[in-house]
């Protein structure tokens, strides 16, 4: 199968929805995985106590940090895949090496990019209770945001400019087009 043309055939995939704190990741993923009747895996929960220590002080992680973070997240779509199960998986993955970690010696796998404008994301995050990502750090992450290129082929951008609803219904349709089984299962 050609990159440009990847689709997740087998009964065991993952999808990470992805972008930047206050994007949706959550929302969304929780609402897709149920839609594909999909294990769902806050990627927020994989982080190990000194990250999360760190982002509960208002301090922005760096590679260093979310090395461990992210080898945690590749470990999980591997499991996935090996067990046959589905997947959707919520992680910011902001750089392109970061995407590439979660890729690595992992076949079934798509991400799907929650893009939007930083207004907007800055008017969810003041709604928000209880997270442990300040509004303040909302800068932190659009500097280390490199949008996916066309040269990643598994990788479907989708605005933020409607309901979660409607932007499941759109990731779904776009699911279809590369030929994952969308059906309740």
């Amino acid at each position: 199968m050609s990159e440009s043309s990847k689709s997740l055939k087998s009964s065991g995939f993952s999808i990470v929805v992805m972008g930047v704190s206050g994007s949706g990741k959550s929302t969304v993923g929780e609402m897709l995985a149920s839609a594909l009747s999909a294990t769902f895996i806050d990627g927020d929960d994989l982080h190990p106590r000194a990250n999360v220590q760190k982002m509960a002080k208002g301090d922005p992680l760096d590679d260093d940090d979310r090395a461990p973070w992210l080898t945690r997240i590749n470990d999980a779509v591997y499991n996935l895949e090996q067990r046959s199960r589905k997947g959707v998986i919520v992680c910011s993955a902001l750089k392109k090496r970061y995407r590439d970690k979660i890729r690595e010696d992992n076949q079934n796998l798509l991400f799907v990019f929650l893009d939007g404008p930083k207004h907007v994301i800055l008017d969810r995050m003041a709604t928000r209770a209880g997270h442990f990502m300040k509004p303040d750090m909302l800068d932190s992450q659009f500097a280390a945001l490199e949008r996916p290129g066309i040269n990643e082929h598994d990788v479907l951008t989708v605005t933020i400019d409607t309901a979660p609803d409607a932007i499941v219904e759109r990731v779904i349709g776009l699911l279809s087009e590369r030929g994952v089984s969308v059906a309740n299962s």
